[in-house]
């Protein structure tokens, strides 16, 4: 199964490339590897705002997670151009917007991986990942996530 068919089942419709809000590009290739810039929590087309562990659930902040790989995926499509190509996730950062006693980013960040795992399986999809809790993230967005990709 391709990954767009995947895509479909989940009823999942890659966006187009965020237009990047400073001084970056969304991606940059390098030989066989692409590095996607962070892309933020959005919901409704506006920053997900808040922080974990003092107005947003671990759970919410899953479902955060995963509408960021969502948009990782039409950042990745826009870079190489067809998802199939996508030899490896390789690594996930995940900077989550939290108080100093929340202690569950990686269950946050969770709400990525899973996705990620579902869409490309566990052959292409398992990745390294950092997880981290951090006091303000860009817009005050629950969570912001970065993606490092190997194509063939």
């Amino acid at each position: 199964m391709s990954v767009y068919d995947t895509l479909k089942s989940l009823n999942i419709e890659l966006p187009p490339v965020a237009v990047p809000a400073a001084a970056y590009v969304p991606f940059v290739q390098t030989g066989n590897l692409v590095f996607l810039s962070g892309h933020i929590a959005k919901k409704d087309g506006k920053a997900w705002v808040g922080q974990h562990g003092k107005n947003i659930s671990t759970a919410e902040g899953q479902q955060a997670a995963r509408a960021v790989a969502i948009d990782l995926m039409g950042t990745l499509h826009a870079a190489v151009g067809d998802l199939n190509k996508v030899k490896r996730i390789v690594k996930v950062m995940s900077l989550v917007n939290s108080t100093g006693d929340f202690t569950e980013q990686h269950l946050v960040t969770n709400g990525c991986s899973e996705l990620l795992g579902q869409v490309f399986g566990p052959q292409v999809g398992a990745h390294a990942r950092s997880a981290f809790g951090v006091a303000q993230i860009p817009m005050g967005a629950c969570v912001e996530i970065e993606l490092i990709a190997e194509i063939g």
